[in-house]
């Protein structure tokens, strides 16, 4: 499925099931959900003592992450297949310019 048909199907989701909400709490969820990703990612790798290794709940919490973003870019009426376009062309510029695709560098 395109992504500007993803970004629709989520908006009918949150809308079917009164999920709407404001930018603020949008933007918490997604850092609370990256939260998550960052708890799988420590016990993927055992505290640090390992290297990571996906666990059973990485992919759910991967998709937790995205709908949140999605649901973002939807309050705030950002076109998620153009900005990624667009920063990938920043990317590549950077990659061009300074060999690397860093923004601090």
């Amino acid at each position: 499925m395109p992504l500007p048909q993803i970004q629709q199907s989520v908006a009918q989701f949150v809308q079917q099931h009164g999920l709407e909400t404001s930018v603020e709490a949008r933007l918490l969820d997604l850092l609370s959900e990256v939260g998550e990703l960052a708890k799988e990612v420590l016990k993927g790798g055992d505290y640090g003592k390992t290297g990571f290794t996906p666990t059973d709940d990485w992919e759910g919490e991967l998709a937790d992450a995205l709908f949140s973003l999605i649901c973002l870019a939807n309050s705030t009426e950002v076109d998620l297949e153009a900005a990624l376009f667009a920063a990938l062309e920043k990317y590549r510029a950077r990659l061009e310019e300074k060999g690397d695709a860093g923004s601090g560098r």
